[in-house]
């Protein structure tokens, strides 16, 4: 099978029958980014349609573009994701690009929900109190990130405290212990959605030592950055693979 037929049948396989509207105004633009999304980029790294799926939602919610997004929610249904894990991968995009443009995406997912019959809301996976949510956050933290958690926290200004509590309590307890996703998952997520901002290169160099230190190894890593590279660009994509290649020099 040669890259056009093979593009054509992973798009059958997120999409169905459906045919893209810029085939009738912009087919040439169409062919290419078919072939390159769909035969190339799909055809890299050992990351399955579902995982893929996951990494197109949060970066396209980092992106706020929702005809695209509402596509690739469809499209996750369609390759086996649960509605648990399409929402969860939503969540987990509020501790990093805010509130606002969470619930944005939420409201499309919920449209495109809606629209396949599936009953809201869903379960909850909450998975802390309120009592609880400091101390689990702050585990969760520190098995991801180690030793430099505590000192990270014991260096924080007088005034600039809160902070270190509210990415335990708030980034780690609210979203990182949630049932649905694992925690290799969340990270790898994470990084994506960071290398998509762009301007985050500090962090998103703590989150690959995050995920080597989970047990996603720099394959998985630059899999991952290249699936991202069509919906974020080649400028966003050669950072992120430098802050990889830094934390995680080539052998």
């Amino acid at each position: 099978m040669n890259r056009v037929e093979k593009s054509k049948a992973v798009y059958k396989q997120l999409f169905g029958d459906a045919v893209p509207a810029a085939y009738s105004t912009d087919p040439d633009l169409q062919d290419i980014l078919s072939r390159f999304i769909f035969g190339e980029v799909f055809d890299q790294g050992h990351l399955d349609h579902k995982q893929r799926e996951l990494i197109t939602l949060v970066v396209l919610t980092v992106n706020q573009t929702w005809p695209q997004l509402k596509a690739h929610v469809h499209a996750a249904l369609n390759v086996g994701l649960t509605p648990v894990e399409i929402k969860e991968a939503i969540y987990q995009c509020a501790p990093y690009l805010g509130f606002p443009k969470t619930l944005n995406a939420v409201a499309e997912t919920n449209e495109v929900f809606r629209a396949r019959d599936i009953a809201l809301p869903l379960d909850s996976q909450t998975r802390v109190e309120e009592e609880t949510r400091f101390d689990k956050g702050l585990a969760v933290q520190t098995e991801i990130f180690g030793d430099v958690i505590p000192k990270m926290r014991e260096s924080a200004p007088a005034g600039q405290k809160h902070i270190q509590d509210y990415l335990s309590s708030f980034c780690f307890g609210d979203f990182y212990t949630r049932g649905g996703l694992d925690l290799k998952t969340r990270e790898l997520l994470t990084l994506c959605m960071l290398s998509a901002l762009g301007g985050a290169e500090g962090q998103v160099k703590a989150h690959v030592q995050g995920n080597v230190n989970v047990g996603n190894d720099k394959e998985t890593l630059i899999a991952a950055v290249t699936h991202c590279l069509p919906y974020m660009g080649f400028p966003r994509t050669l950072n992120a693979l430098a802050c990889i290649n830094e934390i995680v020099p080539e052998a």
